[in-house]
């Protein structure tokens, strides 16, 4: 047989030698790599046997002890697809006769337990999960769902173990419904300028949830907070006030606007329903995103409404011009002279006759302190910054078409916005 030149001084690479380079198994070797017909598909299966003379490793104490016998079936164990092929290692496993666990399986170094996939496959698994829905993630790579899944928990595991805490000074927490029927999550962030990340999800939104936070961050690490951004949730408040004292804690801007434009559309509402039932020409129909939209943000359409609303003399229009009025205190630089406009934003709203922005002034008043924070955090951290990830964490969400469990939705939340550490693997593509 005619040999190219090219391959007389260089020896024919062989696929057993490809899987010694990228994946050596101590006390094992690749012995055979054959194809096979598994479901109806092409597969390459790999045969490893132990070393001469080596001995098991116990898997309860990991110390090497005398063989026991082998089971008698051959296990199967999924690895990193190679060229559009399925690739599985084929393995006996010996059991070992320990003088302290007693007779157990070995411990072998390319999986964990009973798993039949390999830990290199879950680690190849596991960044795709990132960028595709679990489904389309096992689509592509023909595996199940459930095995995506228990990738995706293991490097959430091995990342939360072994992910940094220190160093935090800025924290947001926010929560968000996961379910129908008032189903909530408390989500806490890191919101520092160099890291923005998930630290802790918790179920509820209750002080006991959040009380486990604080738990597990430590005292110390908690004493090292300098700001602390919510929303007016109570049971945060009283949290926050208990555990984290020395921090600045600022109210979100964003819930502070979106509390005052729930107020508007109430006002609307009430007031659209009374017109109609009075015979009145109604003017408010099609008008709520006309309110509750800044002037900049509006469409043609509905910047020519908002001109003719305000030719008219109605609650809904006058609460719209309140707002308005109140986004100038977020352009103070001062506290002082932002106290003092609050003080009398909050007097000419209570004489407004509005009642739903005479609550909203009273919730200000109740909360003025920790408004004011505001501006002593201004430049030093950014709430928007929770807004942010709680749009990702939204996002996460619809691409798995709904979770149907709790534990699901945090493995994929610490997963995709957690940014926690990953081992290195030699199956990732640049």
């Amino acid at each position: 047989m005619f040999t190219p030149p090219s391959l007389r001084s260089h020896p024919r690479m062989q696929l057993k030698t490809l899987l010694n380079r990228v994946h050596p198994l101590k006390s094992f070797v690749y012995t055979e790599a054959r194809f096979v017909d598994a479901d109806q598909a092409l597969a390459i299966e790999v045969v490893i046997e132990p070393r001469a003379n080596s001995r098991p490793v116990c898997s309860n104490c990991g110390q090497r002890r005398t063989g026991y016998d082998h089971q008698p079936i051959p296990r199967r164990f999924q690895f990193v697809p190679l060229w559009g092929l399925a690739v599985c290692f084929l393995y006996t496993m010996r059991r070992v006769d320990c003088p302290r666990c007693g007779v157990t399986v070995e411990l072998v170094p390319w999986a964990e337990g009973k798993n039949h996939l390999t830990t290199a496959y879950q680690w190849f698994l596991a960044p795709w999960a990132k960028r595709l829905s679990w489904q389309e993630t096992a689509d592509v790579f023909r595996t199940t769902w459930e095995n995506v899944f228990r990738s995706v928990r293991m490097a959430v595991s091995w990342g939360l173990s072994h992910r940094d805490l220190g160093g935090i000074e800025a924290i947001g927490v926010d929560e968000i419904q996961w379910r129908k029927g008032h189903k909530y999550l408390t989500l806490v962030y890191q919101i520092d300028g160099h890291a923005q990340r998930l630290l802790w999800i918790g179920q509820d939104r209750t002080v006991k949830t959040f009380l486990r936070f604080f738990r597990m961050l430590g005292k110390e690490r908690s004493a090292a907070l300098k700001f602390v951004c919510s929303d007016m949730w109570r049971p945060y408040l009283k949290v926050i006030a208990k555990k984290a004292a020395g921090a600045v804690h600022v109210l979100d801007r964003y819930h502070i606007m979106a509390k005052m434009n729930q107020a508007i559309d109430d006002v609307r509402a009430e007031e659209a329903k009374r017109l109609e039932q009075k015979g009145e020409k109604p003017v408010l129909r099609h008008a709520r995103w006309c309110l509750l939209k800044r002037p900049e943000n509006l469409t043609d359409r509905q910047a020519v409404k908002l001109s003719e609303l305000l030719q008219c003399n109605l609650k809904a229009v006058r609460a719209y011009l309140l707002r308005e009025d109140f986004q100038r205190f977020w352009e103070y630089r001062s506290p002082s002279w932002a106290k003092r406009f609050l003080k009398q934003w909050c007097t000419r709203t209570m004489r407004s006759k509005i009642e739903p922005m005479k609550k909203m002034a009273r919730t200000l008043r109740s909360h003025e302190a920790l408004i004011l924070n505001w501006f002593r955090a201004k430049g030093l951290m950014s709430s928007g910054v929770v807004e942010g990830l709680n749009n990702k964490v939204k996002l996460t969400m619809r691409k798995s078409y709904g979770f149907r469990t709790v534990g699901a939705i945090e493995l994929a939340l610490y997963h995709s916005l957690g940014k926690l550490p990953e081992q290195e693997s030699t199956h990732r593509f640049c």
